[in-house]
């Protein structure tokens, strides 16, 4: 490693300053069909037919297509007739809609919902609060309420963590051997990925996705086959309503919405429907014991401020959590990916 001496840091400082630029130029090319348009193609495109095709000014989108040639989002290849652009591997795979790891889900309501609550981040760090009434005019008391305000906002958000499951999901559930857990609820399931994902990886088991019932409906609606009989619905708000016996409880990216009364609460009614000898797995994206990292932890802990009542923690946090509620011999898998997983037995 270098000394201080040989970093760059006005370079680094005007970088930082900058990052917004690059998920902006990612986001527009993903709304206005950038990416889509070219692998439909099948060839290159100059960028006058790409700004003829989807309606913008040509200079406009040459300058779009160029940043994300420098983002390697696209490549370019100069010929005598002009400059003609294809989409690079990563854009197939991730950028556009069809693909099945395709992302575009989540960073549309990145784009639309989150960058706007982000613009109130000082509000937010000096009240300690969620910043959806100063963005979109609706209480910041329900988070949930917020982030389902509307059934198109709620289809986004549901989409948008089916995409993140789909290339992270097999992961964290084959973290641990569940294989010995033959009923599962997934709480807090939404879009069914995850659960999808599980009766893949342990086809003997059953998943129930228990979740609010405008939820339930959309996602029997558009995302979960209906000949995928392993999987059921439960319909219920898990702070209020009772919650079924079960072999495990599945719990991603739920405890980082709610504060540590919050999630001893809920922890407690998932020990006391617990089976004796079962469990409960928490899927969520770890932060180092000394909050030094990783640093895409310490931005969603950020992002749990600006929209919800909780916030990224450590695995001995999450495990003390977990303590409180009577579950023990505690193991901790972190996968290298963005989210890790957190064992608990009954």
């Amino acid at each position: 490693m270098g000394s201080t001496e040989d970093l760059d840091y006005p370079q680094i400082i005007l970088q930082y300053s900058s990052g917004f630029l690059v998920s902006k130029v990612m986001f527009t090319a993903c709304e206005l069909g950038v990416f889509d348009l070219l692998l439909e193609s099948g060839e290159p495109l100059s960028s006058d037919a790409i700004a003829a095709c989807l309606g913008t000014s040509t200079t406009g989108m040459e300058r779009l297509l160029d940043a994300c040639v420098g983002l390697k989002l696209l490549a370019v290849e100069l010929t005598q007739g002009g400059a003609l652009y294809r989409n690079t591997e990563i854009s197939n795979i991730y950028l556009t809609k069809s693909s099945p790891k395709s992302q575009y889900h989540i960073i549309m309501y990145y784009s639309n919902t989150v960058y706007l609550c982000w613009h109130y981040l000082a509000d937010a760090v000096r009240e300690g609060r969620n910043q959806y009434e100063r963005a979109f005019g609706v209480s910041s008391e329900d988070p949930f309420g917020a982030m389902y305000r509307s059934e198109g906002e709620m289809l986004k958000f549901m989409a948008g963590q089916n995409s993140v499951w789909s290339i992270c999901g097999r992961d964290v559930l084959a973290a641990f051997d569940l294989s010995v857990f033959k009923q599962i609820y997934d709480l807090g399931g939404g879009g069914g990925a995850l659960a999808q994902e599980c009766v893949s990886l342990y086809p003997n088991s059953t998943v129930t996705i228990y979740d609010l019932p405008k939820v339930v409906q959309v996602a029997k609606e558009r995302f979960v086959p209906p000949e995928e009989h392993r999987i059921t619905f439960h319909e219920g708000d898990f702070f209020n309503d009772s919650i079924p016996e079960a072999e495990l409880y599945i719990l991603s990216k739920i405890l980082h919405d709610w504060d540590d009364d919050k999630c001893k609460q809920l922890l407690s009614k998932v020990y006391t429907a617990c089976k004796p000898g079962g469990g409960v797995l928490l899927v969520e994206s770890l932060l180092n014991e000394d909050k030094s990292g990783p640093l895409e932890t310490q931005l969603y802990s950020m992002n749990m401020l600006v929209q919800t009542e909780g916030k990224e923690r450590t695995a001995e946090e999450y495990s003390r959590l977990l303590e409180a509620a009577g579950f023990g011999d505690i193991r901790v898998k972190r996968t290298g990916k963005l989210y890790d997983a957190v064992l608990g037995r009954k």
